[in-house]
C-alpha cells in the first residue's frame, strides 16, 4: 500500500505542476488553439523534466518556444516550400525503428549553404522535425537522426551546420531526440568536436560512427539477397557424370567438361583417376573434393591434400610427390618433448581489491566507445542504406504539411498525357 501511495502522490504532483506551467503561460498571454494543442500533458511534462520540475523556468522556456514558433511560420510550412530539397532527398524521414521511432536521414550537401540562407535550412529542418512527430505513435515521443557527412570537405562547414541543429533540438524540442549518429565526417571533424562537444547539450546522445566499419556486413552482402548474384553460384546438379567431351587425367587429379555450356564452370575437378592409362602408382587420397572447394583444393599444397588425422606419412612419401628431405636425427640435439615448463598460475579465487573499482567490475573486458558506437548504429544501418523514394516520403506527410502536389502513379500520369494530347 505504501509504494502505490507514493506512485499517486508522485502522479498527482505532476498533474499540479503541468496546471501551474499552463497558468503562467495564460497569464503571460492567451493561448491559441493550436497553441493549446501542442501544449499538452506530455509537452509539458517534456519541458519540466528538461528544467528540473521548475515551474517557472518550465514556463519561460515553453512561452520562448511558442514565440519561436509564431516567427518562424511553423504553422505554414508546406512541402512545396521544399520541392527542389525532397527530390534530391536532402532531408527525409527513412522509416520506423523496432520500439516505432522515426528516422531521420539528412544528406545536406557542402555546397547548399552557399546557394541558400541559414533561415532556409532552419525551414527545412523544422519540416522534417514535425513530419516525424505527425508520424509519431501515441506512446512514442521520440525520433533518431542520422547526419551524413560524406558530402563534406571542410570539418568547420560541417560543424556549424551539426551544431545549429542539435542547438534547435534541444532548445524547441526538448525530450525528442533519442540519439543522433554523425556518418562518415571529414578527417579534422574528431579534432573540433573533442573541443566543443562539452559545450552541446546533447554531445551524450550523439556518436560519430564510419559506414566503412559495416562493409563486411552479413545483412547486405549476403549473395541470397540478390538473385542474379544467387543465380551465377555453381550448380552441381548441372553436371552430369555420363556425358564428357574429353578428359584429361593424372596421378593428381581428372579434368572433365560438361555439356552444359552455360553452367558458370562447364569444367569439374576430381581426385578420382577415371582414366585407363594411369601415370604412376594410386593412392587413395583420402577427402573428397566437393564442386565448391575444387578450384582451392586442386592448387593446395600436398600436405593440405592428405587426409587429416593420418600420421601415417611414410607410404604417402613414397608414393605420391618427393619431399625435401628432413635432416637425421643426432643425439646432441634436444628432445623438447621431454623439457618440463613450469606451470602456469592459476587464478585465485581471492581477486585484488583493485578489481572492484573497475567500471565493469572485474567481470570482463572493457568495451571502448567505439564498439558501443559501433553497436549502437547496426539496427539503423538499414536505414542508411535505404534508397529514397520521395513519394513514399510524400505519403507519410498529413496535411497541411503534405502541401498541394498528389501523389500521381506514373501510369496515370503517362495516360493523362496521351489523351490530352489528341485535341
Amino acid at each position: 500500500m505504501g509504494k502505490k501511495e507514493q506512485i499517486n502522490n508522485e502522479k498527482h504532483k505532476d498533474i499540479e505542476r503541468v496546471q501551474a506551467v499552463l497558468q503562467l503561460l495564460k497569464k503571460q498571454a492567451p493561448l491559441s488553439v493550436k497553441q493549446e494543442k501542442l501544449c499538452n500533458n506530455a509537452c509539458v511534462e517534456r519541458f519540466l523534466k528538461v528544467k528540473g520540475e521548475n515551474v517557472k523556468k518550465a514556463a519561460k522556456h515553453l512561452r520562448n518556444c511558442l514565440n519561436w514558433r509564431d516567427s518562424l511560420g511553423i504553422d505554414h510550412l508546406i512541402a512545396d516550400e521544399f520541392s527542389a530539397e525532397l527530390a534530391e532527398g536532402l532531408a527525409y524521414v527513412s522509416g520506423h525503428d523496432d520500439e516505432s521511432r522515426p528516422v531521420l536521414i539528412f544528406r545536406i550537401k557542402q555546397d547548399y549553404q552557399k546557394f541558400h540562407s541559414q533561415k532556409l535550412f532552419t525551414r527545412l529542418l523544422v519540416f522534417t522535425l514535425e513530419v516525424a512527430i505527425q508520424t509519431m505513435a501515441k506512446s512514442v515521443e521520440q525520433f533518431v537522426i542520422l547526419f551524413d557527412a560524406s558530402f563534406f570537405r571542410s570539418a568547420s562547414a560541417f560543424m556549424n551546420i551539426l551544431l545549429a541543429s542539435l542547438k534547435i533540438i534541444a532548445d524547441y524540442y526538448p525530450g525528442r531526440l533519442h540519439k543522433a549518429f554523425v556518418i562518415d565526417p571529414p578527417s579534422l571533424f574528431s579534432y573540433l568536436w573533442k573541443g566543443v562537444k562539452t559545450f552541446v547539450d546533447l554531445a551524450p546522445l550523439t556518436m560519430v560512427v564510419s559506414s566503412l566499419d559495416f562493409e563486411e556486413s552479413l545483412e547486405f552482402n549476403d549473395f541470397t539477397a540478390y538473385p542474379r548474384a544467387a543465380s551465377l553460384r555453381f550448380n552441381p546438379s548441372s553436371i552430369s557424370s555420363n556425358g564428357k567431351i574429353g578428359s584429361c587425367s593424372s596421378s593428381r587429379f581428372s579434368f572433365t567438361v560438361s555439356h552444359h555450356f552455360d553452367s558458370v564452370k562447364p569444367w569439374y575437378l576430381s581426385l578420382a583417376d577415371t582414366s585407363s592409362a594411369k601415370v604412376g602408382p594410386t593412392t587413395n587420397m583420402g577427402p573428397a573434393i566437393s564442386p565448391l572447394n575444387a578450384r582451392s583444393y586442386s592448387f593446395a599444397s600436398p600436405i593440405d591434400r592428405t587426409p587429416r588425422g593420418n600420421n601415417n606419412m611414410g607410404p604417402m612419401k613414397k608414393s605420391f610427390f618427393p619431399s625435401t628431405p628432413l635432416p637425421t636425427k643426432s643425439k646432441d640435439m634436444v628432445d623438447h618433448s621431454e623439457i618440463h615448463h613450469p606451470r602456469a598460475m592459476r587464478p585465485s579465487f581471492f581477486q585484488s581489491p583493485a578489481m572492484f573499482f573497475k567500471k565493469d567490475g572485474g567481470k570482463g573486458h572493457t568495451i571502448s566507445r567505439v564498439d558501443k558506437c559501433r553497436e549502437s548504429f547496426q539496427p539503423f544501418l538499414k536505414f542508411y542504406r535505404r534508397p529514397y523514394d520521395e513519394m513514399i516520403y510524400r505519403s507519410k506527410m498529413r496535411p497541411p504539411l503534405g502541401g498541394l502536389i498528389s501523389i500521381v502513379s506514373p501510369h496515370i500520369r503517362r495516360r493523362h498525357m496521351s489523351a490530352s494530347q489528341r485535341f
